[in-house]
Formats: structure tokens, C-alpha cells, sequence
């Protein structure tokens, strides 16, 4: 169904210091004028791993140029030097661009085993007691009048919580603000789900936001142990459009060792997608139960950091195609097309 660019991986790292290690995960929007707007996650080194948020444009959506020689988003503009910011969704409602953002006040330490999850460890910084319980990821909400200079605005999950994969609607609902968040801890007979599943909740003013509820939870073996967000959701006549990811542990590798132990987690990153209804987002239309994308090109498989990901995190409808930015074994990005139409044929509507 997904074409992949024949130029992928169309962003490579390199050139300035902040970015010579990676470059993955990027929000993807166009402005008023219908240039492509890229917002990539990026560092220059993996111990510690601090991570950049820097921006590119294109005219054609595939060949992209970098916007100066700076990050337009740091750990320091969120509050902290020694931190990291990750994994930007972004979307323009009204007259501002937002960028939610997930911030780890201290960057890891991380080492790459080539085949499994890295295995990474608290770095030592004089702020930093080393208390794990206070670096945890949150999310943070950036805006920008232009699209290019950026200042935090304020935070969007509590400090107590691991929550990422926060992505906001590109429109209001019914006067409100819809979110997407993927609270890990939330997790048990308590909250209906087994692993790390995907949230909803609204508010009048970014600020002040609804009991969230459960939208969807990982109930087909590809999901694995957890699902989350992954792109904004789109605009089609049946509803709102989203893709999600899963994340199946495929496998230990016992002969890889790590500080913890002899065996290393082999995972594979996948893509579904969610049809949720146009005046009420809190409920799931249609779903697809098999993947709609898994891994299968050498650059989707084989990678610096995690073997096997691949990870959307924008896309844009170009006349009647989705284009799906995403990254590559969180080391370079790539570009990927499908009709509307096929994908929307993949959806299974949900019961209930």
C-alpha cells in the first residue's frame, strides 16, 4: 500500500554539530504559502544523549534544506541544558503553530548494541541527583507565530508521569482542543488496559483538560506491549484520520550483554491507523486489524540506534495521498505515499 520515495532516507544527519549523530521522528506541516515545514529531532552524540529540535523546508515535499545553522528548539528553552527534547508533532490552529514536544530534563547515556534496544543508563550532571523518579518524560506545548522562531508556552502532562506520544488535533472540536497522550504508568485492571495505550482528552484553553479516556489499547499480536500515537490525525469526509504504532517484542538475544543482564530486547516497530468520529474524537469508527507498514527496506531494519523502527510522526494529505514522514532505527528519516482510499479500505469498523 505505502510507496517508499526512492530517494529514502530523504534526511540524513550530518553538517553541524548538533546533528551529526541523528535525525529522526519529525513533525511535518505546510504554511499558508504550501511549503513543507520539517521539524526534526536530532543530536550530535548518544552520551548523553541530547536531543535538538531543528527545522527544514522544501517546495516538492522531498527535497528539503536546512533552515540556518541552529536548532529552533533546545532542552534550555524548555528549562533545562542538561536535558533532551524529542519527538515534535506539530499543527497550526487559528493563527499560531503549535509543537507538542516530549522533555527529559536529563539526557541518557546511551549505548547501541546493533541488533536490540540500546542500553542506556542515567548520566551524571550537578543538577541531577540521579533520582529516575524525577526524569521522567513529559510533554510541553511550543508555539510560534511563524512556523520558525519557537518559546515554550507551558506543559500539557504532569512532572509525576511518563507521557509522550501528545499530539493535538489541527482543528477545534466543538469549540475544543482534542489531545492524544500515551500516559505509560497507566497501566492495569484500573485503568482497562494491559500496556501502554492511547488517551484522549479535550479543553477550552490548553490549559485546563478533561479526565482523559481510554481510546484504544494493543489487541492484536503485532501491537505487542504497547501502542501510542504517532501522527496528527487528518481530515477526511468519514472522520479523523490517525495513524498509531505498536511495538512487539519479537525476541531476547541472549548472547548480547547489557549492565542488566545477558539478553537484549529484539523489537519491531509497526503502523495502524484510526478512523475517529468528526464531532466526537473519544470514539473509535474503524480500525485496522492487521498492520498497514512494518519495517522491510535495509535503512528501515538496520540503523545507529534501535535496529527495526520505524516511527511516523507527520504527515500531510497532497492531493488524494497521505505522505508519511517518519523516522528510520531513530537515525535518519524517510518519506512514504498511499492513496486515502487504500488505506481507508484497511479499516475494520469497530463494534459498539
Amino acid at each position: 500500500m505505502f510507496t517508499r520515495h526512492p530517494a529514502n532516507p530523504i534526511i540524513w544527519p550530518g553538517v553541524f554539530d548538533w546533528r551529526l549523530a541523528v535525525t529522526f521522528n519529525p513533525g511535518v506541516i505546510r504554511d499558508d504559502e504550501g511549503r513543507f515545514l520539517l521539524y526534526e529531532r536530532a543530536a550530535g552524540q548518544l552520551r548523553p544523549f541530547h536531543c535538538y529540535i531543528g527545522m527544514l523546508e522544501s517546495d516538492d515535499g522531498v527535497n528539503f534544506t536546512q533552515v540556518g545553522s541552529d536548532p529552533v528548539f533546545t532542552p534550555e528553552m524548555a528549562g533545562s541544558r542538561d536535558g533532551s527534547v524529542q519527538d515534535p508533532r506539530v499543527v497550526k490552529i487559528d493563527d499560531r503553530y503549535l509543537m507538542t514536544y516530549a522533555f527529559r530534563p536529563f539526557a541518557w547515556n546511551s549505548s547501541p548494541t546493533g541488533v536490540s534496544v540500546p542500553e542506556s543508563w542515567e548520566a551524571s550532571y550537578d543538577a541531577f541527583d540521579g533520582n529516575s523518579a524525577a526524569n521522567r518524560t513529559r510533554t510541553g506545548l511550543a508555539v510560534s507565530a511563524d512556523g520558525r522562531a519557537w518559546t515554550h508556552d507551558r506543559w500539557l502532562t504532569p512532572i509525576d508521569l511518563d507521557d509522550r506520544d501528545v499530539i493535538l488535533f489541527p482543528e477545534r472540536i466543538g469549540g475544543r482542543y482534542w489531545m492524544l497522550r500515551r500516559p505509560h504508568e497507566w497501566v492495569g485492571p484500573d485503568y482497562g488496559c494491559d500496556g501502554p495505550s492511547i488517551w484522549i482528552t479535550s479543553s477550552s484553553d490548553l490549559e485546563n483538560w478533561d479526565t482523559p479516556t481510554l481510546l484504544a489499547h494493543a489487541e492484536q499480536p503485532w501491537e505487542g506491549g504497547r501502542i501510542g500515537g504517532s501522527t496528527p490525525p487528518v481530515r477526511v469526509p468519514e472522520g479523523w484520520l490517525t495513524l498509531y504504532h505498536g511495538v512487539e517484542y519479537v525476541r531476547q538475544i541472549p548472547w548480547v550483554r547489557t549492565a542488566t543482564g545477558p539478553a537484549a530486547n529484539h523489537v519491531c516497530y509497526r503502523v495502524g491507523a484510526l478512523l475517529l468520529d468528526a464531532d466526537d474524537p473519544r470514539r473509535v469508527i474503524a480500525r485496522t486489524v492487521d498492520f498497514i507498514m512494518e519495517p522491510t527496506e535495509y535503512y528501515e531494519k538496520h540503523g545507529l540506534y534501535i535496529p527495526n523502527v520505524i516511527f511516523p510522526t507527520g504527515n500531510v494529505i497532497v492531493r488524494d495521498e497521505l505522505w508519511v514522514y517518519y523516522g528510520v532505527c531513530d537515525t535518519a528519516i524517510a518519506l512514504a505515499t498511499a492513496p486515502v482510499a487504500q488505506i481507508m479500505d484497511r479499516l475494520v469498523p469497530v463494534e459498539g
